[in-house]
């Protein structure tokens, strides 16, 4: 499988391979999840399972061109229906949860339930994005800006696995993995988390995470450009071309997320690892396009 650079390459290989994930979609009842669900039925990968609000859904023509991919799951109301999405994940009868017009805090509710919810045990959540700057030459991943305030060591070590994984899906047989930081120094006495990095350096190269290289730390500009990296005098496996960014806090992440969306009119998909399936958790002011591709990555 060759690497997917761009969102285009994502949704044909997901047509090319010609297979379906089932998604339960929890109250769809905002345009722009019906349309973001409905585009993923246009272009055949995903079987949508919708949790609630039918009688809004069955008035969407475009999307009930699709019904022999629909099947409703009658709930009365929202909290209801996260948690029958979520037993229909549990149950192995859907594969992708996907969040419609419910408050994100309703939903995690149920899937962190310690009876019912659908984390494994030693399992955190978090929360990676992919994204498509027309100025970078391939996907960028980046964790987390949605989730984990400040990760511990243990977190921080599931992020450089989760995304791994994903870079992995995304065909990057080798992916380049930056621990990032304002420099390229351990500072342990202002910024104990730098402590941490070089264990997490050394457990990626025996082979804990699959395969990649991991670095740092180091700044977003030596991690992605190696001009930037030879003009400081400096030397990385990453080379300056990083795969995915991991960043130290939710603060360092949410704002390079807002920052390469509204500057840089970067494309982006998000989703939720650490659960039994990938979880589409779109923020207030993601359009219907960023919901499609993270559908899509979920699907992939």
């Amino acid at each position: 499988m060759k690497p997917i650079k761009n969102f285009n390459e994502l949704i044909a290989h997901l047509e090319q391979r010609g297979t379906r994930g089932r998604v339960a979609v929890v109250w769809a009842s905002d345009s722009s999840t019906q349309l973001a669900v409905c585009k993923a039925l246009e272009h055949a990968f995903v079987d949508a399972i919708f949790v609630g609000c039918r009688n809004e859904i069955e008035q969407n023509k475009r999307l009930m061109a699709h019904s022999d991919h629909i099947t409703f799951v009658e709930a009365s109301d929202k909290d209801e229906a996260a948690a029958k999405a979520v037993a229909l994940i549990r149950e192995k009868q859907a594969d992708i949860l996907m969040k419609g017009m419910i408050n994100t805090d309703n939903l995690l509710r149920c899937v962190l339930n310690k009876e019912t919810g659908i984390i494994p045990a030693g399992r955190v959540l978090t929360h990676i994005t992919a994204a498509f700057l027309p100025q970078y030459p391939k996907m960028l991943c980046f964790t987390d800006s949605a989730v984990i305030p400040y990760p511990t060591q243990q977190q921080r070590e599931m992020q450089v696995s989760y995304i791994s994984y994903v870079c992995h899906a995304l065909g990057i047989e080798e992916p380049r993995i930056a621990l990032t930081h304002c420099s390229e120094k351990v500072q342990e006495k202002h910024f104990p988390f730098t402590a941490g990095y070089q264990e997490i350096i050394e457990k990626a190269r025996a082979g804990a995470y699959g395969k990649c290289i991991v670095d740092g730390p180091m700044d977003v500009k030596t991690a992605c450009s190696r001009k930037n990296m030879l003009e400081k005098g400096l030397s990385s496996p990453i080379d300056g071309e990083a795969d995915a960014l991991i960043f130290p806090d939710i603060e360092a992440g949410n704002m390079f997320y807002k920052t390469i969306t509204l500057f840089c009119n970067a494309a982006t998909a998000a989703i939720l690892q650490g659960p039994l399936c990938p979880v589409v958790m779109p923020s207030r002011a993601d359009n219907h396009m960023a919901k499609y591709y993270s559908l899509a990555l979920a699907a992939l």
